[in-house]
């Protein structure tokens, strides 16, 4: 079993034990344990005390996201069982345009400050923006390093580099790294998303690219990693999560943002790779 799984498995019995403290009252909730005081106002899950979030949520998030959202919601679902999560995953300035033009999702998760204040900006919304994690560039060749790829050098060349498109966190990383090292990258393609310079390498097609560490993380040993600077502050990429304007279920959208902000989204994000506030 890999560390990802048995922390999930350790998260999931955390929150079953959870729910199942307390006496169960006549209309379905539960009493405080004797000598602890209730709470007055908002549960764990940011909704009204006694209130058990329901309904099915749809979050907006950056690609990078993908796998560990994906356990944070089994662990939400596990701790809310009225309660199910819908993903559309994709390049963050992607679903800010999807949401401009009137897509209908409750939350917002997106992989830099920027293109969420274009979110703000365009007023799709509500409220002030919170980080919840926060991710660093590597750059990555397929196993083996075929191209023999020694960094950010002339060593590209003959690698057939790819990188994401400057309109996206990931490309603007990109920009802002090579700006500081001083270093003229020269891409055979910019793709819209980081999943899909991760998969143009882990499938040959390419000898070398620059993606998030939690993305060469997932890949395994289908990647080589290779280092290229210290963590500038410049171009380590935060992570904002709001809900949406557009939300119907506004109680459940803060539940969720909460979950992903609590010990068990925290841990998920970190067995994953994320930098966590």
């Amino acid at each position: 079993m890999t560390r990802h799984r048995m922390l999930l498995t350790a998260v999931l019995a955390t929150v079953l034990t959870l729910a199942a403290c307390g006496t169960e009252t006549a209309d379905g909730g539960h009493e405080a344990e004797e000598g602890t005081d209730a709470p007055q106002d908002h549960n764990e899950a940011g909704t009204d005390a006694g209130a058990e979030p329901s309904g099915e949520l749809t979050v907006f998030a950056a690609a990078s996201l993908h796998v560990a959202f994906e356990d944070i919601a089994e662990a939400f679902t596990a701790a809310h069982p009225q309660t199910s999560v819908a993903f559309s995953f994709a390049g963050s300035s992607d679903l800010v345009a999807q949401l401009d033009a009137g897509a209908p999702a409750d939350v917002l998760a997106a992989a830099n400050e920027s293109t969420m204040a274009d979110a703000v900006a365009n007023g799709t919304i509500e409220g002030d923006p919170e980080i919840f994690a926060d991710n660093v560039l590597t750059l990555i060749t397929p196993a083996g390093n075929p191209a023999e790829v020694t960094g950010l050098d002339e060593s590209l060349a003959a690698a057939d580099l790819v990188v994401c498109a400057p309109q996206v966190p990931c490309g603007e990383a990109t920009g802002t790294l090579a700006g500081l090292l001083e270093v003229t990258l020269e891409p055979v393609s910019e793709e819209g998303s980081v999943t899909d310079v991760l998969g143009k390498v882990t499938s040959g097609q390419a000898g070398a690219g620059l993606v998030y560490t939690t993305d060469a993380a997932s890949a395994g040993e289908q990647v080589e990693t290779i280092e290229v600077y210290d963590q500038h502050d410049e171009v380590i990429n935060y992570y904002p999560i709001a809900p949406t304007t557009g939300s119907d279920q506004p109680e459940l959208a803060r539940a969720w943002i909460d979950f992903v902000q609590g010990p068990q989204g925290q841990d998920v994000l970190d067995a994953a790779g994320f930098g966590t506030p």
